[in-house]
């Protein structure tokens, strides 16, 4: 640490300059903001993007909403998904003090949250502690067997197991995949699902 600060290596990228000085504040880092969408048509923002993820890789954290995930698509396409550590933090209902009103769909953003809810978010993540050891990577076909994609209700069973696990909501089963193998490995993944399940029939 750098005066206390926590240190990452990787270049942060987030949605706007509010989510900069909120990580500012307890994060020693290079981070970059899209300026929201803007960045689809900012061709010197995704050059800087695109050489911060050859040279340094990224850490991505962006907002819990259909907004955030599309910017993380579209990052993940310009830089390749080897180069990005997705950081997703939980949906949290509430207002940001700045913000007259709330966000579209109601969450708080990247800097409505606390300094301990966005740690939490990096150390599952394994920017920061120990880094998972992924000896082997959630799978489509794991999703499918757990019946999380490819059947009549895997949209209402991805909510479920969403919510259950602090993880955004409203994610298409791509992104839930991304998503799963940002925060555990396979292991962890199989023993959470079954917490899940013995918590009720959730089919």
């Amino acid at each position: 640490m750098k005066n206390g600060l926590i240190r990452i290596n990787e270049a942060v990228i987030v949605e706007g300059k509010y989510d900069k000085i909120k990580l500012s504040n307890f994060i020693d880092a290079t981070i970059i903001p899209t300026n929201g969408f803007s960045v689809f048509k900012d061709k010197e923002k995704r050059k800087l993007i695109k050489l911060l993820s050859d040279k340094k890789g990224l850490v991505v954290i962006t907002d819990s909403d259909s907004a955030g995930m599309m910017i993380r698509s579209y990052l993940k396409k310009i830089c390749g998904e080897d180069k990005i550590k997705n950081v997703y933090i939980p949906q949290i209902i509430g207002k940001e003090k700045r913000k007259a009103v709330a966000s579209k769909e109601g969450y708080l953003g990247v800097e409505g949250l606390s300094e301990q809810i966005i740690t939490d978010a990096l150390e599952r993540s394994g920017v920061i502690g120990e880094a998972y050891i992924k000896t082997k990577k959630i799978t489509k076909q794991d999703l499918f067997a757990l019946g999380l994609s490819g059947g009549i209700n895997s949209n209402l069973l991805r909510e479920s197991f969403a919510s259950f696990s602090g993880l955004p909501k409203g994610m298409s089963s791509s992104a839930f995949l991304d998503s799963l193998n940002a925060v555990y490995n396979y292991n962890e993944f199989v023993g959470a699902v079954e917490k899940w399940q013995s918590e009720g029939d959730k089919r």
